[in-house]
């Protein structure tokens, strides 16, 4: 596959999941009311599930293409949650029990994500 026809699936697909996530989400936002953000955790938590099967699904190299993991996997799912993406990553730590770069990456990812989120607030709330 070329690099242009890679980079138009990759956007093609990163569209469509883009699309999905917000549909989704406001969806189940709607249907469940806004006290909790249950749009965010429905998608969050259904792109684990399909990043796992998508994943499980290609790991037989005969069963999909390089390229075809990679639209899916980083264009569509890449676009519809990068939750799934670190799950994936923190499970295969799990997975190979390398407890340590698990813990690693669950610690930043969470404590340095909501630092980075408070941050990036007060200098927005600067700049205004």
């Amino acid at each position: 596959m070329t690099m242009l026809k890679e980079l138009t699936w990759l956007s093609l697909a990163g569209a469509v999941g883009t699309l999905a996530r917000y549909g989704l989400s406001i969806a189940v936002q709607r249907a469940c009311g806004s006290v909790f953000p249950w749009g965010t955790l429905t998608v969050n938590l259904l792109g684990c599930l399909l990043f796992g099967i998508v994943s499980g699904l290609m790991e037989d190299q005969a069963f999909a293409t390089t390229q075809m993991r990679i639209v899916i996997l980083v264009g569509f799912m890449g676009a519809f949650t990068t939750f799934s993406t670190y799950a994936f990553e923190t499970g295969e730590y799990l997975r190979q029990s390398r407890w340590l770069l698990a813990a690693a990456n669950f610690l930043s990812q969470n404590l340095l994500g909501l630092f980075a989120l408070a941050v990036g607030m007060v200098v927005g709330r600067h700049v205004r």
